[in-house]
């Protein structure tokens, strides 16, 4: 947990970076002014979001950003409306939301912004429950997303540098933005939208690769018609390698020292502060134990910010789910992939229901809202265990998939000649080699990121981040046998340095006794939604026993109607990924933290809902189902 506010040296690291002065006219900002000022009730639009001394003021009145993070993409569109009206309820003047770009063009001048990539509708439904927006279009955004949401297909080219000035970034900018500005700058505060700041890019200063690319995104953004107040975003190391001139500076909760607010008058002079990332936790990752979060230290740190008049952003507000393979990993104490839920323990939980912290904040804002007569949190029910289960084995699926790539040397799944050329995003690809004796197999690093190895059909062992050799004992009795690795990508870095070097699957040759393999078979197993619909034969076998994977597993949930948010928990089950009504729901893995899985009720339709499993491992004997979310402890 990041931690700076309500800790006595800290409290001494602000009073002496700020004059007791702008102290003073921080306090006395106008206690209602956030509600004052709202996009329903602002009938003049000449001066946008402005730094006036010591303060923000809007249309010219002062101004204090209360705002919360909800990324649209992590939450179904069917309650997008309930957690913007939740955070206006709960006294939040502003939403920040992230645009990402791998998920808007997943490939080469394939735009998606519909359904639950439809951010004019968000921007515009946060606009009718009365809230302002800070817009976070990257490029990159960072957000805890895989490569921190840049598209994969990137990677295709060998020289690539991400988030710099090469050409072959910033002419993919180019285009991403040709498509992208043109939709949200109408938007814009003094064009009658709630948009009243725009982020350009995400905590450079910790990356800053290229003096010279933040210059180029605030002109690729301006150029195409940005014009309210542009911001920058940086741990409190590295605030003077991200700034710009002319750009106001925030900052986020990390590495925050006296330093900071030196550097930030230095940069700014003595004008308001932005914590743009206020958090009282962090995202959990697969092995580790979860986070949690200190209601009293977070109302301890937001009445100091106030008391010492910052504005500020709640990351999260409302947290979601990491739905798919969207997100990434990190790499601070080796390689740590991102679970599926997105909870955060944020103000809301992962399905969107009130917690203790929101009730917290509710209060400390009553002036906004009157407690007593807020709507109730989400329902959900719980149903008796799914016990009817049918099987079929990856070995038996892969005559249905697409073609696979021949290829003498292993190819990683970046630049598989796949989905129109934009090579495989997520997922798992499986490469299958002949070998005709056994010994030691080792992956010098070249497994990215885990790969469960094969004889035939029979598992063998595991390749991974921690351990590249495995003993290979062939079959005497065979002449020849199938090698076969089945690889998964558990998420590209979501910051760092080393993003440029996160490509997936075999990335480099495999050896068996120091002799490379060659002449592969290679099948892109990217799980996208559609996959059970189309690809999975109608061959299903009744499960009687525990099968071992990896196999398809299938079940199917009666629904009442209205359908309900659901969780299935994933004990007895071992590592996979799991979907409903063919949408993808995410991973599960047994070593934990989280122990459910989180099904919305909007993903559910009245009647039979069919439920596919792809377990690596062992498959368990039931489905069980419950009423409320298990993160772990």
């Amino acid at each position: 947990m990041w931690t700076f506010l309500g800790r006595p040296e800290c409290i001494l690291c602000l009073s002496s970076a700020l004059s007791a002065m702008a102290l003073q006219k921080q306090k006395e900002l106008p206690r209602l002014n956030q509600t004052h000022l709202t996009p329903l009730l602002l009938a003049t639009r000449r001066v946008g979001l402005k730094v006036e001394r010591s303060q923000f003021t809007l249309e010219g009145f002062p101004f204090r950003i209360i705002s919360g993070t909800i990324d649209y993409f992590r939450i179904p569109r069917q309650k997008w409306r309930v957690s913007l009206r939740k955070m206006r309820d709960g006294g939040f003047n502003t939403l920040t939301t992230h645009v990402p770009w791998n998920l808007h063009e997943p490939a080469v001048g394939q735009f998606h912004f519909i359904g639950n990539l439809d951010l004019i509708t968000f921007i515009t439904m946060a606009s009718g429950e009365g809230l302002w927006v800070i817009l976070c279009p990257g490029p990159y955004v960072g957000s805890d997303l895989d490569l921190g949401g840049l598209p994969s297909w990137l990677l295709k080219d060998p020289k690539m540098k991400l988030r710099t000035t090469y050409k072959g970034f910033t002419g993919a900018v180019n285009k991403y933005f040709d498509h992208l500005i043109p939709r949200i700058a109408p938007f814009q505060y003094r064009k009658g939208g709630p948009i009243i700041a725009v982020q350009i890019d995400n905590e450079y200063g910790s990356y800053y690769m290229d003096k010279k690319y933040m210059s180029y995104v605030k002109t690729a953004l301006v150029s195409r018609g940005i014009s309210e107040l542009l911001m920058t975003a940086d741990d409190g190391l590295n605030l003077r390698k991200g700034h710009l001139k002319n750009v106001l500076a925030t900052v986020h909760m990390k590495n925050i020292r006296k330093q900071t607010y030196e550097d930030l008058e230095a940069i700014q002079g003595r004008g308001p502060i932005l914590m743009m990332v206020y958090t009282s936790n962090s995202f959990d990752t697969w092995g580790a134990l979860r986070h949690f979060g200190d209601p009293q230290m977070l109302m301890k740190d937001v009445r100091e910010m106030f008391t010492f008049g910052f504005s500020f952003n709640f990351y999260m507000f409302h947290g979601g789910t990491n739905f798919g393979f969207i997100g990434g990993a990190e790499s601070s104490d080796g390689y740590l992939p991102v679970v599926t839920s997105y909870d955060y323990n944020a103000l809301l939980t992962e399905a969107g229901a009130h917690t203790p912290e929101y009730r917290v904040f509710q209060e400390f804002f009553r002036s906004v809202t009157d407690i007593s007569n807020k709507r109730k949190p989400t329902n959900v029910f719980t149903y008796a265990p799914l016990k009817f289960l049918y099987f079929m084995t990856l070995w038996e699926v892969l005559p249905h998939l697409t073609r696979p790539t021949k290829s003498v040397k292993p190819i990683p799944m970046e630049l598989l000649p796949v989905n129109q050329g934009n090579g495989q995003s997520f997922g798992y690809t499986l490469y299958e080699t002949t070998i005709s004796h056994g010994g030691l197999l080792t992956s010098r690093g070249h497994i990215q990121d885990r790969g469960q190895v094969f004889l035939d059909k029979d598992h063998v062992g595991v390749l991974d981040h921690y351990n590249d050799e495995l003993l290979i004992v062939k079959n005497p009795s065979k002449k020849t046998q199938e090698l076969r690795i089945l690889v998964e990508n558990q998420g590209r870095l979501t910051s760092g340095k080393d993003i440029n070097k996160q490509r997936k699957g075999l990335t480099g040759d495999i050896y068996l006794d120091k002799t490379p393999l060659r002449h592969f078979m290679i099948y892109s197993l990217e799980l996208r939604n559609a996959f059970t619909q189309k690809k999975l034969p109608k061959s299903w076998e009744i499960v009687t026993s525990h099968v071992q994977g990896p196999a398809f597993f299938l079940s199917h949930l009666r629904v009442a109607d209205p359908p309900q948010d659901i969780f299935i928990k994933t004990q007895g089950w071992e590592k996979g990924v799991m979907f409903i009504n063919g949408q993808i729901l995410g991973r599960y893995w047994n070593v934990g933290p989280q122990e459910t899985l989180y099904v919305p009720g909007s993903w559910l339709h009245p009647g039979i809902n069919e439920i596919v499993l792809f377990e690596e491992l062992k498959g368990g004997l039931k489905i069980e189902l419950a009423k409320e979310a298990n993160l772990g402890h």
